[in-house]
């Protein structure tokens, strides 16, 4: 059983304690830590409900852990929670902003077990022990002072950071933002599609006619009319109607209508 490369505070103290000689010590109940150089020192189990004592234990200690319990080797050193309450610690200390306004506060971390580093706090706006609450990502390299229950950054606000883990209500809102930039996305294609659709329209231009409705006024109908072939006309039709008659100039025969 080995331990993992990376591990959340808050999941260290949710495991109970269990030494070496097959002893329950209880859960976790604090971390201890070296807040100027950002590392875990070690964490803090209470064996019985009933006493007051500490069992604490330096991080080196731990052996290994599993879905339940984290397993340790030797033995702790007693304590009382008094004198644990007066170790320096960033848990649960304001944030600030770069105008000295309040953000959120420091909710967890996250550390390497074999060396203690830790490598970013994670900040919550409201109250941690509520479930579902939002976590922003904090590296150590943000934070331009610390003092006891106080940590100065730089930052206009939370957007800032990284977002880890968003609540119910964060979800929403970037859901929500989600939406609105797919609706823009989708107005802007019709409005190019539009444009381009009266640019190219799909009708005809019409087409430019060559002359005027003055020159119909000017044009002669009967300009250019042969005489010889209206003579021409006029006798084959008196031709047809004489060979068409049945008084005997005409035998009719090749009449259809007979």
């Amino acid at each position: 059983m080995n331990l993992p490369d990376q591990i959340l505070l808050s999941d260290l103290l949710h495991h109970r304690v269990r030494c070496d000689q097959g002893l329950d010590h209880g859960p976790g109940v604090m971390p201890w830590m070296h807040p100027p150089v950002h590392r875990l020192l070690g964490w803090v189990s209470r064996p019985s409900a009933l006493r007051v004592s500490r069992d604490v234990w330096r991080l080196d200690q731990s052996r290994g852990i599993n879905e339940q319990e984290v397993f340790v080797k030797g033995q702790p050193a007693v304590s009382d929670q008094i004198t644990l309450e007066r170790l320096p610690t960033l848990l649960d200390a304001d944030l600030l902003d770069r105008d000295g306004h309040r953000l959120g506060l420091v909710a967890d971390f996250v550390f390497i077990p074999t060396t203690g580093k830790i490598l970013h706090y994670l900040v919550s706006r409201s109250d941690p022990r509520l479930p579902g609450s939002s976590r922003w990502r904090l590296t150590t390299d943000r934070i331009v002072d610390q003092q006891p229950g106080m940590v100065a950054t730089a930052l206009r606000g939370l957007d800032d950071l990284p977002l880890v883990h968003s609540s119910v209500r964060q979800g929403l809102i970037k859901r929500s933002r989600h939406w609105r930039d797919q609706l823009h996305k989708m107005g802007d294609r019709a409005s190019d599609r539009l444009e381009g659709w009266l640019e190219d329209p799909p009708w005809d231009e019409p087409v430019e006619r060559s002359w005027k409705s003055s020159d119909m006024a000017e044009m002669d109908p009967l300009e250019g009319w042969d005489d010889q072939q209206t003579d021409n006309f006029s006798q084959s039709t008196e031709e047809l109607r004489r060979r068409g008659r049945p008084d005997g100039r005409g035998d009719g025969q090749d009449d259809p209508w007979v």
